[in-house]
């Protein structure tokens, strides 16, 4: 996933902004305005007198307000937004105690900021108005705020006082508190409501019958009445099997139900925090397998390599074991030692990893004489900002090659990978068709090349290049814009978006798929080099690159 990130983590569109901010200091510090607690939500009148506050607006003393009741406290600051036309979110009356959404919460800082964008969103939720979508596609260029996931911002989710005080160090450039991780979840929180209920909720739980509901609903009721056993009925135990059940039936390695425990553990995987043995691993079928092991890491220093099924940790099988339980095992304190049983290729045998703090860095430029090495180790916000300027610098040292090495490369964002391959395309390039149920798009360069088309290009795959590696090296065979060298790639093809239910539970599900440019599928098939080089003692792949570009200079 990227989460999408990741694997899963959000397919999102950058946008040109067209003014400056109306202030870059904060008259009032934040944190003097927003004292709520972290999860509380933030009333409409609470967040408006912050803003005009934080943001320094004054006027509009004279403005006559046409909100039936506004508090005296708050008139002043309602007064000054009022006049600088950033209430319209709210319609004909204020209700300044009701939580403010962040929709409207964006609305009303972007209209005071007097930001604007191109009124075109992918998301669903955020196209009720031209002024909503502006403000949406203003939050996400800005990093304001993430989407919940790929087709959902969650403009209609309350925002909370943690949320809120986030939003407004970000707006005024002092970025976030240290801890305050909220907006980069890539979640949609779930409400439940029932049919003819008043409350704006993301999901009506009658709209889809639940298969075999009266055969559920019967098994139930006989177990609470007659199973002999009663303290061993376990209310929560059965939902959340049911529901592991469920989402199993779909055969898919990619979609899973987590319990609040596990849903937390996948949540600080992809904010960052990986395996202490450095390596991104799943659940293919019962068995926790490494994906990828990263770059440098303890998993790499000792051997082990895409595809390795860890079978035993210390001594105890993890058969049987939930993914989470697995992955629990294999994680540990930094400096302790994990003796890990390994199958490969029908073979096991044993190896020892010290777990470690794990750091992932995303770019590594090296120059093999006039050949530069581009090495990308995923592709994070690093690969959206800093990569493109780092290819012009190359391009100006007129380099007589390029290797782009993606080996090991799990993957990431969608629009990392737009960005990484609009250095090698022209503008309006096909970088992946997305299909999914509502429809098919196609993602697209968004930027002139940084690199002279007349420089030869070549990538570098192996069985660990996942995600948006094969997204980019698909793209540029496609393009016959770069030879491909090494192993075939590990075929994930696959968009996850992760909804959170109001009890911390949540589901990761595969919503869509990503075809190369041309339609060819990857999920589960992977891109085929043009030049394949199996992986050896030596770096073969890398003499082989080499020895293409000096012979393209011929």
């Amino acid at each position: 996933m990227r989460v999408r990130h990741s694997p899963v983590k959000s397919i999102l569109l950058s946008v040109g902004l067209l003014l400056l901010p109306l202030t870059a200091m904060a008259a009032v510090p934040v944190s003097d305005v927003l004292r709520m607690v972290d999860s509380a939500p933030v009333s409409r009148g609470e967040f408006i007198r912050a803003v005009v506050k934080v943001l320094g607006v004054t006027g509009g003393g004279n403005a006559v307000l046409p909100y039936r009741r506004v508090p005296r406290d708050l008139e002043q600051q309602v007064k000054a937004a009022y006049a600088a036309g950033a209430l319209a979110t709210f319609g004909d009356e204020l209700y300044a105690g009701q939580p403010i959404t962040r929709g409207q919460a964006l609305e009303v800082v972007t209209t005071l900021q007097h930001l604007t964008a191109k009124a075109a969103t992918q998301y669903r939720d955020a196209r009720s108005s031209d002024r909503l979508a502006i403000a949406v596609q203003v939050a996400v260029d800005r990093s304001w705020m993430t989407p919940r996931s790929s087709v959902l911002f969650g403009v209609a989710e309350v925002l909370t006082g943690k949320e809120a005080r986030l939003l407004l160090r970000k707006v005024l450039g002092e970025g976030g508190e240290q801890n305050d991780q909220t907006d980069s979840v890539p979640t949609v929180e779930i409400r439940f409501t029932t049919p003819g209920s008043t409350q704006t909720a993301g999901f009506n739980a009658g709209t889809s019958a639940l298969p075999k509901a009266q055969i559920l609903e019967a098994l139930w009721k006989i177990i609470e009445d007659d199973y002999v056993h009663e303290d061993k009925i376990n209310a929560d135990e059965a939902a959340y099997k049911a529901a592991e059940a469920m989402v199993d039936s779909l055969g898919d390695p990619y979609s899973t139900f987590y319990r609040p425990a596990g849903s937390r553990a996948f949540q600080s995987r992809i904010q960052g925090e990986v395996s202490g043995i450095g390596a991104q691993v799943e659940d293919r079928e019962g068995v926790l397998t490494i994906t990828t092991p990263l770059s440098n890491s303890p998993a790499e220093r000792a051997g082990l390599k895409p595809n390795d099924q860890i079978i035993a940790v210390d001594g105890q099988s993890l058969s049987g074991l939930s993914y989470e339980e697995m992955v629990d095992h294999v994680r540990g304190p930094k400096g302790s030692v994990a003796k890990l049983r390994i199958r490969r290729n029908g073979a096991e045998f044993d190896v020892e990893v010290t777990r470690d703090t794990i750091k992932v860095p995303e770019i590594e430029i090296k120059w093999q004489e006039e050949i530069a090495v581009v090495k990308l180790m995923q592709f994070g916000k690093l690969s959206e900002t800093d990569l493109r300027p780092q290819m012009l610098h190359i391009q100006e040292q007129n380099p007589k090659g390029i290797i782009l090495d993606l080996r090991n490369n799990p993957g990431g964002l969608l629009h990392a990978a737009t960005v990484v391959a609009s250095n090698f395309l022209p503008k309006g390039s096909g970088v992946a068709i997305i299909r999914s149920r509502s429809g098919e798009r196609t993602e697209m360069t968004e930027d002139a090349p940084t690199v002279d088309p007349s420089v030869p290009l070549v990538v570098l795959v192996n069985g660990g290049s996942a995600s948006a590696s094969e997204i980019v090296t698909a793209a540029l065979q496609d393009a016959d814009r770069a030879t491909i060298v090494g192993e075939q790639t590990f075929g994930k093809g696959t968009v996850q978006e992760v909804l959170e239910f109001s009890d911390k539970s949540s589901l990761k599900l595969t919503i869509a798929e990503w075809l190369s440019p041309l339609g060819h599928k990857i999920d589960g098939v992977g891109v085929k080099p043009d030049s394949v080089v199996p992986t050896g003692e030596r770096d073969e792949q890398m003499t082989k690159a080499i020895a293409i570009l000096k012979a393209n200079r011929r």
